[in-house]
């Protein structure tokens, strides 16, 4: 876990803003850590590779700690082989990763482009080193890559630091010296009109303006990106709602070797025939969300196409309570979906700053608590709450799901992960629906930070 000095606390930290599209990142399964952040890092490495004078002719690659121990069951020598293809997350069709993979294992290459072809044979070059973690994190990588004589052209270390993020080793240095030293950047500060760090600020800022936690992270997404930003949350949703749907049409059983099968669209039939019948239980809200939510985790555990919320891990919760919300809140709106990505982006962004949402640094129920307050904060928002009715929320959904670490059965995304996030969702409505039924205008918070 993180140490005490990375912890930002004020509202002048520069380093505070992170867009919505930093949070709900579009890309594959089954791992934002093992998968995604591997793929780009391959990614990076690559550019780095064509402003080379000297070219390259072979590549090597080497996982280290939780990336090497558990790097087979999420997948993540596939994502670095797709990834030094030039394929990036958001591109990858993963119905073609096999395909694709299964030539770069066959022709011992690979031809990304912009360069000419590079010799790579997975089988040996690369290597899951079972010894210690490199010391910057428990998610670390080494690329290299070497000319016609076995002479080194240019390596380089990477840290996957949780919800695709990834860092080289100079970047995560840096980036702690400045979170313990706590440096700020007046010019960057003053470039987004809310640079709330913490919850108390959030709120005080809220107040001053008179605006919502959405309208605030409406102003910065608009003061760092300018247009389209409708456009691009409809596109993140988009992804979110086909996850959904795909994971209700697909069966089978899950790869890895567990033999745990997909259930969501036997649970969802079910629930359609109950409906048609009019045999619903009082309770079967919670089933819907449950089917929703277990839907996208099937498919991230599968490798299918998902969104960071804010991790692969955790992705079901935020698709399956916005999707609740849409097709069974009353009076649900194309807006108040809008509302309810802003308000979760800005929840989350506060945990990564101020705690962290990595499973490899907080567990699971540290990565799906945080998608927990996310979504229970922006159905809050959705449904007409006050500021302090969304901190509220966030804060009764993130508080229940502290203190387990991350011990999946056979280093697999499937047990307890998927059903851990039908829970989460459920949680999260909860929450909103509590925040909302007492007053919390003028209930005293120990510490909104």
């Amino acid at each position: 876990m993180r140490s005490a000095p990375s912890i930002r606390s004020t509202s002048t930290d520069s380093r505070m803003f992170l867009s919505v599209f930093d949070i709900f990142k579009i890309g594959i399964g089954p791992s934002s850590s093992h998968t995604m952040g591997p793929m780009t890092a391959a990614a990076r490495f690559l550019d780095d590779l064509r402003g080379l004078n000297k070219l390259p002719v072979r590549l090597g690659a080497t996982l280290h700690g939780s990336l090497a121990f558990t790097g087979k069951g999420h997948a993540t020598d596939r994502a670095v082989i797709l990834g030094l293809t030039g394929l990036t997350p958001d591109a990858l069709d993963p119905d073609q990763a096999e395909r694709l993979e299964a030539e770069v294992r066959r022709d011992r290459r690979v031809s990304p482009p912009g360069l000419a072809a590079l010799a790579f044979d997975p089988e040996i070059d690369l290597v899951f080193d079972y010894g210690p973690a490199l010391p910057a994190h428990p998610n670390g990588m080494e690329l290299s890559a070497f000319d016609g004589e076995g002479g080194l052209c240019h390596e380089e270390t990477y840290y996957s630091v949780g919800g695709g993020f990834v860092m080289t080793a100079v970047e995560l240095a840096a980036d702690r010296r400045e979170s313990a030293d706590d440096l700020r950047d007046e010019k960057e500060r003053l470039a987004y009109p809310f640079p709330f760090g913490t919850a108390r600020d959030m709120l005080e800022m809220g107040a001053q303006s008179g605006k919502t936690i959405a309208q605030m992270k409406r102003a910065n997404e608009t003061a760092h990106s300018g247009e389209g930003l409708d456009a691009r949350l409809d596109r993140v949703w988009e992804a979110m709602d086909d996850c959904i749907s795909r994971g209700l049409r697909l069966e089978g059983e899950l790869p890895g070797g567990l033999q745990v099968k997909r259930r969501a669209k036997a649970i969802h039939e079910q629930l359609l025939a109950e409906r048609g019948q009019n045999r619903s239980q009082p309770h079967v809200a919670n089933d819907w969300l449950s089917v929703y939510a277990m839907a996208v985790n099937e498919e991230n555990a599968g490798g299918g196409r998902v969104v960071t919320s804010p991790t692969n891990g955790a992705a079901g919760v935020v698709p399956a309570v916005i999707r609740y919300y849409r097709d069974h809140c009353v009076d649900a709106t194309h807006d108040g979906l809008h509302t309810l990505l802003l308000t979760a982006a800005a929840i989350g962004g506060l945990i990564k700053h101020n705690a962290s949402i990595s499973g490899a640094e907080v567990g699971c129920q540290g990565e799906v608590g945080s998608a927990s307050a996310m979504a229970a904060a922006g159905l809050c928002a959705a449904l007409g709450g006050s500021n302090a009715q969304v901190e509220n929320a966030a804060e009764i959904a993130l508080e229940h799901h502290l203190g387990m670490t991350c011990d999946p059965a056979a280093g697999l995304v499937q047990v307890p992960c998927i059903e851990r996030n039908a829970l989460g969702a459920i949680k999260a409505v909860s929450a909103a629906s509590r925040s909302t039924c007492r007053n919390v205008e003028n209930f005293t918070q120990i510490d909104a930070g």
